[in-house]
C-alpha cells in the first residue's frame, strides 16, 4: 500500500467515525500502550504511513512519517553522522517516530541538551474533523502565533493522528567518556549540583545502588580536549566506552536490572522534580536517579499515590505512575498528577478544538474524557 493511500485511508477512517461517534486509539508500534490512561476505541494504526520524505543533513533536519521506525530513522542518521540528541526511549520495542513525538518522553541526555518539543520543527495532522492541516516547517524560525506543533510532543494522541513530522537533528559528538563514582545518594545530588556550576560537558548521569552499594554514572561528551580535561579534573573511574554505551542504551530503554518489576506489587513511579531538590524521604528501596537529580525513579504500591505526590510537589515537582505492576489489572489510581485549573481550561480548549466529537484516545491523557 503506498503512503498516499494509507493516508487517504485513515482520513476516510476518521470521518466515518466521527459521522457515528466511534472514538479511535490510535496505535503506533505500540511500545508505549502502558503509558498514560487505559484508552478507549477502535485501533487505528499508522503502521503504512512509513519512510523519511526529506533529509537535508547539511542543513540538520529531517522529515519522517509517523508510521516509520524510530530505530530505521536513527540508523539513517547515523549514516550521516547524525543523532536524534534527546535520546527517545524504545522500550526494546518497535517504536515509532508519531509514538516518540505523542508520547513526548526522553533519555538521559535530556537535562543537558533538551527535551523532545525542543527538537520539533513542523507536522502534519489530521484532526478530528478529517482535516490535513500542516503546522511550522523545517527551520527554526518558523512560527507565528500558537506553536502546535511543538503542543504535539507529550499529548499522547489525544488532538488528532500525526500523519509526518520534522525535526531538527544535531552531529554525533566527537568524543565521548563516561566516569563511575561509588557514593550514597545525598553525595550524588550534591556533586551533580556543584558539576553543573561548571563549564563541564555534562551529557547524562545516573545514580542508583547495586547489591547495597550506591554508585553515580556520569557521561560526558563534546570535543575532544574538552572531553580529557573533565575526566582528568573530576577523577572517578571511566568506563569501557563500548561497554558504556551499552548500559547506556539499557537505561534509555529501562531494561536495567533495576527497572524490573516482576510479578510483585511495586509500580514505577517517575518524579520530575528541581534537580536541587534533597533527597526525599520515601520509604523503600533507594531510587534510580537521572538527569542530574531532576528525574527520580522509584518503585512502590500504586495505593502510596497521595503521600508520593505529595511529597513530589512539596518538592517543587509531581509525580507520574509510570508503569502498573503486572498484579494490577485495574488500574484505579490516577496515572498524572492533577492539573491545575486554568492548565486544564487550556487542555480541554485545545482538545475540543482538533477534536470536536472526542475521537482520539479518549480517556488516555485526562481520565474523565
Amino acid at each position: 500500500m503506498s503512503t498516499d493511500t494509507a493516508l487517504h485511508q485513515i482520513i476516510e477512517r476518521i470521518r466515518t467515525a466521527a459521522a457515528a461517534s466511534t472514538p479511535l486509539c490510535i496505535r503506533g508500534g505500540g511500545t508505549k500502550d502502558f503509558y498514560g490512561e487505559a484508552p478507549h476505541g477502535e485501533v487505528l494504526s499508522t503502521a503504512d504511513l512509513t519512510g523519511i520524505t526529506s533529509y537535508e543533513p547539511s542543513e540538520l533536519v529531517v522529515t519522517a512519517r509517523a508510521g516509520m521506525p524510530l530505530a530505521e530513522l536513527e540508523a539513517a542518521l547515523a549514516e550521516k553522522g547524525q543523532c536524534l540528541p534527546f535520546e527517545p526511549p524504545r522500550f526494546g520495542g518497535n517504536g515509532t517516530v508519531c509514538g516518540m513525538v505523542a508520547a513526548g518522553l526522553s533519555g538521559p541526555a535530556r537535562a543537558s541538551v533538551g527535551a523532545v518539543r525542543d527538537y520539533v520543527l513542523g507536522a502534519t495532522l489530521v484532526n478530528g474533523r478529517g482535516e490535513l492541516l500542516t503546522f511550522g516547517g523545517q527551520v527554526m524560525k518558523n512560527v507565528a502565533g500558537y506553536d502546535v506543533s511543538r503542543v504535539l510532543a507529550g499529548s499522547l494522541g489525544t488532538l488528532g493522528v500525526i500523519a509526518e513530522v520534522s525535526l531538527k537533528v544535531l552531529p554525533v559528538a566527537p568524543a565521548e567518556a563516561t566516569l563511575a563514582f561509588a557514593c550514597g545518594q545525598a553525595d550524588a545530588l550534591r556533586l551533580l549540583n556543584e558539576w553543573g556550576g561548571r563549564p563541564l560537558p555534562l551529557n547524562a548521569s545516573c545514580w542508583f545502588e547495586y547489591e547495597g552499594a550506591g554508585a553515580l554514572y556520569l557521561r560526558l561528551r563534546g570535543a575532544a580536549a574538552a572531553v580529557e580535561a573533565a575526566c582528568t579534573h573530576l577523577g572517578g573511574e571511566r568506563k569501557n566506552n563500548a561497554r558504556a554505551a551499552a548500559e547506556w542504551q539499557s537505561l534509555r530503554d529501562q531494561q536495567l536490572p533495576w527497572f524490573a518489576t516482576g510479578e510483585g506489587t511495586d509500580a514505577l513511579w517517575r518524579l520530575s522534580v528541581p534537580q536541587t531538590a534533597p533527597v526525599l524521604s520515601l520509604d523503600g528501596a533507594a531510587p534510580l536517579i537521572e538527569w542530574h537529580g531532576g528525574q527520580r525513579w522509584y518503585k512502590a504500591r500504586p495505593d502510596q499515590a497521595a503521600r508520593i505526590r505529595e511529597i513530589a510537589r512539596a518538592a517543587g515537582g509531581h509525580a507520574t505512575l509510570f508503569r502498573l505492576p503486572r498484579s494490577d489489572t485495574q488500574g484505579k489510581v490516577p496515572r498524572f498528577d492533577a492539573l491545575s485549573a486554568p492548565v486544564e481550561r487550556i487542555q480541554r480548549a485545545l482538545m475540543r478544538e482538533f477534536d470536536p466529537h472526542g475521537l482520539f484516545n479518549r480517556g488516555r491523557l485526562l481520565a474523565s474524557t
